[in-house]
């Protein structure tokens, strides 16, 4: 079968069987659905006195301006600590190389929940440019939909705030109501490629391990790519700037973190850019 016909098959395939083959459910965790993830209002006043004494003390609002309260804004808006190959929404945001064909890192690990259909279609997208995104099927992910973008290596702010704006542009083109992003170019992202490649068992141990035992050294001894702090500034400021325009067609835009300190940057900057009061 082709990858089209594979691509048209999960499409269409009823949820309830669909749910049978997530690889996630196979090694005995659990999928979530947009029901399960709680808005940024949701996650604030259940942790609003930490929150608030964290960003008291904080260093990232420096130089910063916070933004006018929107609540429609906010309510479309969550940060996420987990897996975002588990999550059931309509796309999720793969951090690619140029080839398309997989790394390590999330882009391994979303090869590998996805099946190998999902390679042979990014075969035939021939390549993408640092700063765009293309879409592909999910397949056996529980996201519909995966929208692959190319970060920079190294700090060039121009090419990252591209990448969120080409993924945000696919997600409107498309239809699509939800997305979840990663951080994209921070990490183990510059370490690995198509000629260096994790195994499967690796991409195992780098990030779905990572999640269950919350033994994050590996990752930050890797961690070569764009600098933290200034990466979750352009996220948020660049998804901040298309809500302002777009959010009546959005339910939500996730951000997908699994490091402590890119935990607390999130939690940080978002009361900045999408306060709640």
């Amino acid at each position: 079968m082709s990858f089209a016909q594979e691509k048209e098959k999960y499409l269409n395939m009823p949820l309830d069987t669909k749910r049978q083959i997530y690889k996630c459910t196979s090694d005995g965790n659990q999928f979530n659905m947009l029901t399960d993830i709680k808005t940024w209002p949701e996650y604030f006043a259940e942790n609003q006195s930490r929150l608030a004494s964290q960003f008291a003390s904080c260093k990232e609002k420096a130089g910063l301006e916070k933004k006018d309260v929107h609540p429609k804004l906010a309510a479309k808006v969550s940060l996420w600590k987990g897996d975002i190959t588990t999550l059931e929404i309509d796309s999720i945001v793969n951090a690619a190389n140029k080839s398309l064909l997989g790394g390590g890192g999330v882009d391994g690990a979303i090869h590998l929940a996805a099946g190998p259909s999902l390679k042979e279609e990014c075969r035939s997208l021939k390549g993408c440019e640092v700063g765009k995104a293309k879409i592909t099927g999910g397949y056996m992910l529980p996201s519909k939909y995966v929208i692959h973008t190319v970060g920079p290596q190294g700090e060039k702010p121009g090419s990252l705030q591209s990448c969120y704006e080409s993924c945000l542009a696919l997600m409107k083109e498309n239809n699509l109501k939800s997305i979840a992003f990663p951080c994209i170019s921070t990490g183990v992202y510059g370490k690995y490629s198509p000629q260096n490649p994790l195994s499967h068992s690796e991409v195992k141990c780098v990030y779905f391990s990572l999640i269950l035992s919350k033994n994050f050294n590996i990752l930050n001894d890797c961690s070569t790519g764009y600098p933290q702090e200034a990466a979750a500034k352009v996220a948020l400021q660049t998804v901040r700037s298309f809500m302002e325009k777009n959010h009546e067609d959005v339910d939500r835009i996730i951000f997908c973190l699994f490091l402590p300190t890119d935990v607390t940057l999130y939690e940080n900057l978002l009361q900045l850019f999408f306060p709640t009061s």
